[in-house]
Protein backbone atom coordinates (compact mmCIF):
# COMPACT_ATOMS: atom_id res chain seq x y z
CA UNK A 1 0.00 0.00 0.00
CA UNK A 2 1.39 3.64 -1.26
CA UNK A 3 2.47 5.35 1.89
CA UNK A 4 0.98 8.83 2.53
CA UNK A 5 1.61 11.67 4.47
CA UNK A 6 -1.03 11.17 7.13
CA UNK A 7 1.10 8.44 7.93
CA UNK A 8 4.16 10.04 9.82
CA UNK A 9 1.76 11.78 12.07
CA UNK A 10 2.31 10.30 14.99
CA UNK A 11 6.44 10.31 14.20
CA UNK A 12 6.74 13.84 12.91
CA UNK A 13 3.86 15.85 14.57
CA UNK A 14 0.79 17.55 13.04
CA UNK A 15 2.84 20.98 12.74
CA UNK A 16 5.00 18.76 9.72
CA UNK A 17 2.29 17.76 7.92
CA UNK A 18 0.44 20.59 7.40
CA UNK A 19 3.52 23.09 6.95
CA UNK A 20 4.04 20.27 3.70
CA UNK A 21 0.73 21.13 2.74
CA UNK A 22 1.07 24.64 3.08
CA UNK A 23 4.25 24.74 1.16
CA UNK A 24 2.10 22.76 -1.96
CA UNK A 25 -0.78 24.90 -2.58
CA UNK A 26 1.58 27.48 -4.37
CA UNK A 27 2.48 23.96 -6.70
CA UNK A 28 -0.58 22.50 -7.92
CA UNK A 29 -0.56 21.85 -11.25
CA UNK A 30 3.29 21.24 -11.29
CA UNK A 31 5.10 18.73 -13.04
CA UNK A 32 8.38 17.31 -11.49
CA UNK A 33 10.46 14.56 -12.84
CA UNK A 34 13.67 13.25 -10.93
CA UNK A 35 15.65 11.09 -12.85
CA UNK A 36 18.72 8.41 -11.72
CA UNK A 37 20.25 5.38 -13.12
CA UNK A 38 19.38 2.67 -10.78
CA UNK A 39 15.77 1.26 -9.48
CA UNK A 40 17.28 -0.15 -6.53
CA UNK A 41 20.59 -0.76 -4.57
CA UNK A 42 22.04 2.71 -2.87
CA UNK A 43 20.60 5.54 -1.16
CA UNK A 44 19.64 7.68 -3.73
CA UNK A 45 17.02 5.00 -4.88
CA UNK A 46 16.01 4.42 -2.04
CA UNK A 47 15.19 8.32 -0.90
CA UNK A 48 13.69 8.61 -4.72
CA UNK A 49 11.55 5.69 -4.31
CA UNK A 50 10.18 7.37 -0.77
CA UNK A 51 9.97 11.05 -2.17
CA UNK A 52 7.65 10.77 -4.90
CA UNK A 53 4.63 8.95 -3.49
CA UNK A 54 4.95 11.89 -0.65
CA UNK A 55 5.45 14.49 -3.06
CA UNK A 56 2.27 13.19 -5.30
CA UNK A 57 0.54 12.43 -1.89
CA UNK A 58 0.93 17.00 -1.03
CA UNK A 59 -0.60 17.33 -4.46
CA UNK A 60 2.88 17.76 -6.53
CA UNK A 61 2.59 15.63 -9.24
CA UNK A 62 6.04 13.84 -9.61
CA UNK A 63 7.41 10.89 -11.80
CA UNK A 64 10.86 9.44 -11.08
CA UNK A 65 12.51 7.63 -14.52
CA UNK A 66 15.40 5.31 -14.49
CA UNK A 67 18.52 6.34 -17.39
CA UNK A 68 19.21 2.81 -19.62
CA UNK A 69 22.71 2.13 -19.72
CA UNK A 70 25.06 -1.09 -21.21
CA UNK A 71 27.84 -2.19 -18.94
CA UNK A 72 30.13 -0.36 -20.63
CA UNK A 73 28.55 2.91 -19.58
CA UNK A 74 28.09 1.51 -16.03
CA UNK A 75 32.07 0.82 -15.89
CA UNK A 76 32.57 4.52 -17.13
CA UNK A 77 30.23 6.06 -14.71
CA UNK A 78 31.59 4.06 -11.68
CA UNK A 79 35.16 5.01 -12.99
CA UNK A 80 33.58 8.59 -12.45
CA UNK A 81 32.43 7.86 -9.17
CA UNK A 82 35.84 6.97 -7.90
CA UNK A 83 37.60 9.99 -9.88
CA UNK A 84 35.02 12.83 -8.22
CA UNK A 85 36.21 11.19 -4.76
CA UNK A 86 39.77 11.75 -5.82
CA UNK A 87 41.01 8.43 -8.27
CA UNK A 88 42.54 9.01 -10.83
CA UNK A 89 41.45 8.34 -14.62
CA UNK A 90 42.05 8.26 -17.99
CA UNK A 91 39.60 10.41 -19.97
CA UNK A 92 39.73 9.07 -23.98
CA UNK A 93 37.55 10.28 -26.24
CA UNK A 94 36.17 6.84 -26.32
CA UNK A 95 35.26 7.23 -22.53
CA UNK A 96 33.48 10.07 -23.32
CA UNK A 97 31.70 9.00 -26.33
CA UNK A 98 30.40 6.79 -24.06
CA UNK A 99 29.47 8.20 -21.37
CA UNK A 100 27.58 10.90 -23.91
CA UNK A 101 26.14 8.33 -26.60
CA UNK A 102 24.43 6.57 -23.92
CA UNK A 103 22.40 9.86 -22.70
CA UNK A 104 22.08 10.63 -26.14
CA UNK A 105 20.13 7.60 -27.46
CA UNK A 106 17.96 7.96 -24.10
CA UNK A 107 16.95 11.18 -25.15
CA UNK A 108 15.46 10.35 -28.23
CA UNK A 109 12.62 7.80 -26.57
CA UNK A 110 12.36 9.77 -22.89
CA UNK A 111 10.11 12.56 -23.25
CA UNK A 112 10.57 15.23 -21.24
CA UNK A 113 8.22 18.17 -21.14
CA UNK A 114 7.63 18.56 -17.55
CA UNK A 115 7.94 22.11 -14.93
CA UNK A 116 11.17 20.94 -13.44
CA UNK A 117 13.46 18.39 -13.83
CA UNK A 118 15.53 16.85 -11.21
CA UNK A 119 18.80 15.09 -12.41
CA UNK A 120 20.51 12.53 -10.14
CA UNK A 121 24.65 11.94 -10.02
CA UNK A 122 27.06 11.87 -12.64
CA UNK A 123 24.87 9.37 -14.71
CA UNK A 124 22.41 11.12 -16.39
CA UNK A 125 24.28 14.39 -16.30
CA UNK A 126 24.82 15.63 -20.00
CA UNK A 127 20.72 14.30 -20.88
CA UNK A 128 20.27 17.99 -20.59
CA UNK A 129 22.00 18.81 -24.02
CA UNK A 130 19.75 16.67 -25.86
CA UNK A 131 16.54 18.93 -25.12
CA UNK A 132 15.44 22.15 -25.95
CA UNK A 133 15.78 23.76 -22.78
CA UNK A 134 12.26 25.00 -21.89
CA UNK A 135 11.91 24.25 -17.92
CA UNK A 136 14.63 24.60 -14.88
CA UNK A 137 17.14 21.67 -14.30
CA UNK A 138 18.56 21.06 -11.14
CA UNK A 139 21.77 18.57 -10.49
CA UNK A 140 21.43 16.46 -7.29
CA UNK A 141 24.77 15.04 -6.75
CA UNK A 142 25.08 12.43 -4.06
CA UNK A 143 28.66 11.85 -3.54
CA UNK A 144 31.43 13.63 -1.88
CA UNK A 145 32.87 16.84 -3.98
CA UNK A 146 35.59 18.15 -1.77
CA UNK A 147 38.22 17.12 -3.72
CA UNK A 148 37.43 16.01 -7.54
CA UNK A 149 39.65 14.92 -10.38
CA UNK A 150 40.57 18.22 -12.19
CA UNK A 151 40.38 16.59 -15.36
CA UNK A 152 36.97 14.74 -15.00
CA UNK A 153 35.97 17.87 -12.81
CA UNK A 154 36.77 20.25 -15.63
CA UNK A 155 34.98 17.92 -18.26
CA UNK A 156 31.29 17.36 -16.24
CA UNK A 157 31.70 21.24 -15.65
CA UNK A 158 30.67 21.49 -19.52
CA UNK A 159 27.08 19.96 -18.63
CA UNK A 160 26.67 21.69 -15.17
CA UNK A 161 26.91 25.22 -16.56
CA UNK A 162 23.91 24.60 -18.21
CA UNK A 163 21.49 24.12 -14.88
CA UNK A 164 20.16 26.13 -13.29
CA UNK A 165 20.60 25.01 -9.52
CA UNK A 166 23.28 22.54 -8.23
CA UNK A 167 22.01 20.22 -5.15
CA UNK A 168 24.46 18.74 -2.49
CA UNK A 169 24.48 17.08 0.94
CA UNK A 170 26.75 19.41 3.01
CA UNK A 171 28.55 22.89 2.83
CA UNK A 172 31.95 21.56 2.14
CA UNK A 173 31.05 19.92 -1.15
CA UNK A 174 29.85 23.24 -3.06
CA UNK A 175 32.04 24.18 -5.67
CA UNK A 176 33.73 27.93 -5.86
CA UNK A 177 34.09 27.41 -9.45
CA UNK A 178 31.34 26.69 -10.24
CA UNK A 179 28.73 30.47 -10.79
CA UNK A 180 25.57 28.31 -10.24
CA UNK A 181 23.19 28.28 -7.14
CA UNK A 182 23.87 25.76 -4.76
CA UNK A 183 21.30 24.24 -2.18
CA UNK A 184 21.96 21.90 0.50
CA UNK A 185 19.92 19.03 1.22
CA UNK A 186 20.91 16.65 3.49
CA UNK A 187 19.66 12.73 3.21
CA UNK A 188 17.16 11.19 4.75
CA UNK A 189 15.27 7.89 5.43
CA UNK A 190 11.72 6.62 5.63
CA UNK A 191 10.82 5.52 9.22
CA UNK A 192 7.86 3.87 7.58
CA UNK A 193 9.94 1.69 5.37
CA UNK A 194 10.18 -2.17 5.55
CA UNK A 195 13.95 -0.99 6.45
CA UNK A 196 13.36 1.29 8.94
CA UNK A 197 9.89 0.44 10.65
CA UNK A 198 9.60 -1.12 14.11
CA UNK A 199 10.14 -4.50 14.76
CA UNK A 200 9.68 -6.48 17.71
CA UNK A 201 12.21 -8.91 19.57
CA UNK A 202 10.03 -12.32 17.92
CA UNK A 203 10.04 -10.86 14.58
CA UNK A 204 13.64 -10.04 14.50
CA UNK A 205 14.11 -13.94 15.87
CA UNK A 206 12.42 -14.82 12.84
CA UNK A 207 14.49 -13.43 10.19
CA UNK A 208 17.64 -14.21 11.57
CA UNK A 209 16.20 -17.68 11.93
CA UNK A 210 15.17 -17.45 7.85
CA UNK A 211 18.47 -16.23 6.27
CA UNK A 212 20.46 -18.57 9.16
CA UNK A 213 22.09 -16.01 11.37
CA UNK A 214 22.95 -17.41 14.66
CA UNK A 215 22.87 -15.48 17.77
CA UNK A 216 25.19 -17.00 20.47
CA UNK A 217 27.63 -14.31 20.14
CA UNK A 218 27.16 -10.29 19.86
CA UNK A 219 27.20 -9.05 16.29
CA UNK A 220 29.07 -6.05 15.10
CA UNK A 221 27.77 -5.08 11.21
CA UNK A 222 28.70 -2.80 8.55
CA UNK A 223 25.67 -2.24 6.56
CA UNK A 224 27.31 -1.35 2.54
CA UNK A 225 27.57 -1.69 -0.44
CA UNK A 226 30.63 -4.17 -1.59
CA UNK A 227 32.82 -0.99 -2.18
CA UNK A 228 36.13 -0.29 -2.12
CA UNK A 229 35.47 3.45 -0.59
CA UNK A 230 33.43 1.38 2.31
CA UNK A 231 36.56 -0.63 3.10
CA UNK A 232 35.03 -3.58 4.14
CA UNK A 233 38.62 -5.33 3.93
CA UNK A 234 39.44 -2.50 7.19
CA UNK A 235 36.27 -3.44 8.43
CA UNK A 236 37.46 -7.48 8.51
CA UNK A 237 40.73 -5.86 9.68
CA UNK A 238 39.09 -4.06 13.01
CA UNK A 239 37.28 -7.05 13.78
CA UNK A 240 40.24 -9.42 14.39
CA UNK A 241 41.38 -7.12 16.45
CA UNK A 242 38.29 -6.96 18.94
CA UNK A 243 37.80 -10.55 18.25
CA UNK A 244 41.11 -11.33 20.07
CA UNK A 245 40.02 -9.57 23.50
CA UNK A 246 35.97 -10.68 23.06
CA UNK A 247 34.47 -13.50 21.25
CA UNK A 248 31.80 -11.96 18.62
CA UNK A 249 30.91 -12.10 15.01
CA UNK A 250 30.94 -9.83 12.27
CA UNK A 251 28.24 -9.56 9.62
CA UNK A 252 29.02 -7.62 6.47
CA UNK A 253 26.07 -7.21 4.36
CA UNK A 254 25.49 -5.38 0.92
CA UNK A 255 23.23 -5.56 -1.89
CA UNK A 256 25.37 -5.54 -5.91
CA UNK A 257 24.28 -2.42 -7.37
CA UNK A 258 22.82 -2.97 -10.78
CA UNK A 259 25.36 1.08 -11.86
CA UNK A 260 28.26 -0.94 -9.57
CA UNK A 261 30.24 -3.49 -11.72
CA UNK A 262 33.19 -3.09 -9.13
CA UNK A 263 31.13 -4.57 -6.51
CA UNK A 264 31.32 -8.35 -7.27
CA UNK A 265 35.35 -8.37 -7.90
CA UNK A 266 35.83 -6.69 -4.03
CA UNK A 267 33.17 -9.30 -2.64
CA UNK A 268 35.59 -12.00 -3.93
CA UNK A 269 38.98 -9.75 -2.39
CA UNK A 270 37.22 -10.12 1.08
CA UNK A 271 35.84 -13.64 0.59
CA UNK A 272 39.30 -14.85 -0.15
CA UNK A 273 41.03 -12.66 3.01
CA UNK A 274 38.15 -14.06 5.39
CA UNK A 275 38.34 -17.26 4.03
CA UNK A 276 39.58 -18.40 7.67
CA UNK A 277 36.85 -16.61 9.51
CA UNK A 278 34.22 -17.44 7.18
CA UNK A 279 34.92 -21.19 7.61
CA UNK A 280 34.39 -21.10 11.57
CA UNK A 281 31.08 -18.90 11.09
CA UNK A 282 32.59 -15.92 12.97
CA UNK A 283 32.35 -14.03 9.58
CA UNK A 284 29.80 -13.49 7.71
CA UNK A 285 29.32 -12.20 3.97
CA UNK A 286 25.59 -11.50 3.09
CA UNK A 287 24.47 -10.07 -0.90
CA UNK A 288 20.74 -10.63 -0.07
CA UNK A 289 18.72 -7.57 -0.70
CA UNK A 290 16.18 -7.59 1.83
CA UNK A 291 15.48 -4.67 3.43
CA UNK A 292 14.00 -6.70 6.51
CA UNK A 293 17.18 -8.47 6.74
CA UNK A 294 19.29 -5.02 7.34
CA UNK A 295 16.05 -3.85 9.26
CA UNK A 296 16.94 -7.17 11.89
CA UNK A 297 20.61 -6.74 11.52
CA UNK A 298 20.54 -3.31 12.95
CA UNK A 299 18.44 -3.65 15.66
CA UNK A 300 20.15 -6.71 16.68
CA UNK A 301 23.84 -5.96 16.54
CA UNK A 302 25.59 -4.72 19.48
CA UNK A 303 27.32 -1.93 17.01
CA UNK A 304 27.31 -0.88 13.57
CA UNK A 305 30.30 0.25 12.25
CA UNK A 306 30.40 2.67 9.02
CA UNK A 307 34.07 2.40 7.83
CA UNK A 308 34.26 4.29 4.66
CA UNK A 309 37.39 6.25 3.28
CA UNK A 310 34.79 8.85 1.30
CA UNK A 311 31.11 8.87 2.09
CA UNK A 312 29.15 11.47 0.37
CA UNK A 313 26.49 11.18 3.72
CA UNK A 314 25.95 7.44 4.23
CA UNK A 315 22.45 6.87 4.87
CA UNK A 316 23.41 3.42 6.87
CA UNK A 317 24.51 5.57 9.70
CA UNK A 318 21.48 7.53 9.92
CA UNK A 319 19.12 4.26 9.73
CA UNK A 320 21.09 2.36 12.71
CA UNK A 321 21.40 5.79 14.48
CA UNK A 322 17.65 5.59 14.06
CA UNK A 323 16.98 2.20 15.44
CA UNK A 324 18.93 3.21 18.75
CA UNK A 325 22.08 1.30 18.07
CA UNK A 326 25.75 2.57 18.38
CA UNK A 327 27.17 3.71 15.60
CA UNK A 328 31.54 4.15 15.03
CA UNK A 329 32.11 5.55 11.38
CA UNK A 330 34.57 7.11 10.31
CA UNK A 331 34.96 11.11 10.32
CA UNK A 332 34.76 11.58 6.70
CA UNK A 333 32.40 13.19 4.02
CA UNK A 334 28.58 13.74 5.43
CA UNK A 335 28.98 11.20 8.80
CA UNK A 336 29.93 13.83 10.99
CA UNK A 337 26.78 15.88 9.44
CA UNK A 338 24.74 12.91 11.97
CA UNK A 339 27.34 11.60 14.39
CA UNK A 340 28.03 13.95 16.83
CA UNK A 341 31.21 12.58 18.56
CA UNK A 342 30.44 10.35 22.33
CA UNK A 343 27.10 11.84 21.98
CA UNK A 344 25.01 10.40 19.46
CA UNK A 345 27.56 7.76 18.41
CA UNK A 346 31.42 7.79 17.88
CA UNK A 347 33.75 9.29 14.86
CA UNK A 348 37.23 7.54 14.64
CA UNK A 349 39.78 8.37 11.82
CA UNK A 350 39.16 6.01 8.23
CA UNK A 351 42.73 4.04 9.34
CA UNK A 352 42.96 3.94 13.01
CA UNK A 353 42.12 0.54 13.11
CA UNK A 354 43.21 0.62 16.99
CA UNK A 355 41.30 3.32 18.06
CA UNK A 356 38.36 1.75 16.20
CA UNK A 357 38.48 -1.72 17.79
CA UNK A 358 39.33 0.06 21.44
CA UNK A 359 35.23 1.66 21.15
CA UNK A 360 34.16 -1.19 19.50
CA UNK A 361 35.60 -2.99 22.78
CA UNK A 362 34.19 -0.80 25.35
CA UNK A 363 30.58 -1.03 23.35
CA UNK A 364 30.83 -4.34 24.03
CA UNK A 365 31.70 -4.19 27.49
CA UNK A 366 29.17 -1.90 29.02
CA UNK A 367 25.99 -2.14 27.11
CA UNK A 368 24.47 0.57 28.74
CA UNK A 369 26.49 3.67 27.60
CA UNK A 370 25.54 1.92 23.78
CA UNK A 371 21.54 2.32 24.62
CA UNK A 372 22.14 6.31 26.26
CA UNK A 373 24.28 6.64 22.72
CA UNK A 374 21.92 5.02 20.78
CA UNK A 375 18.78 6.94 22.48
CA UNK A 376 19.95 10.20 21.43
CA UNK A 377 21.41 9.23 18.28
CA UNK A 378 17.72 8.47 17.31
CA UNK A 379 15.93 12.04 18.31
CA UNK A 380 18.99 13.17 16.23
CA UNK A 381 17.69 11.75 13.81
CA UNK A 382 13.94 12.36 14.04
CA UNK A 383 14.67 15.56 14.49
CA UNK A 384 17.16 16.28 11.11
CA UNK A 385 16.94 13.12 8.94
CA UNK A 386 13.70 12.08 7.88
CA UNK A 387 11.52 11.91 4.84
CA UNK A 388 9.45 14.51 5.43
CA UNK A 389 12.19 17.26 5.93
CA UNK A 390 13.17 16.64 2.74
CA UNK A 391 9.36 17.14 1.07
CA UNK A 392 9.74 20.50 2.42
CA UNK A 393 13.07 20.90 1.10
CA UNK A 394 11.94 19.90 -2.68
CA UNK A 395 8.84 21.96 -2.05
CA UNK A 396 10.71 25.31 -0.81
CA UNK A 397 13.21 25.35 -3.42
CA UNK A 398 10.27 24.29 -6.34
CA UNK A 399 8.44 27.64 -5.02
CA UNK A 400 11.32 29.55 -5.55
CA UNK A 401 12.15 28.12 -8.96
CA UNK A 402 8.59 27.88 -10.46
CA UNK A 403 6.46 31.18 -8.67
Amino acid sequence: MMKRLHDYRYIVGDKVISDIYRHARKLYGKRIIHLNSTYSGGGVAEMLHNLAPLMNDAGVETDWRILRGTVDFFDVTKSFHNALQSDDIELSDHIKNIYISTNEEYSVYAKIDHDCVFIHDPQPLPLIQFYAKRQPWVWRCHIDLSNPNPGLWDFLKGFILRYDYVIVSRDTYKKEDLPIEHKLFAPVIDPLSSKNTDLSQEEIDGVFKKFNIPTDKPLITQISRFDKWKDPLGVLEIYKKVKSQIDCRLVLCGSMASDDPEGLEIYETVKERAHEYLEHGDVMLITLESNLLVNALQRQSKVIIQKSIREGFGLTVTEALWKGTPVVASNVGGIPIQVKDGETGFLVEPHDYDTTADIIVDLLKKPDKGRKIGERGREYVRNNFLITRLVIDYLELLKEILE
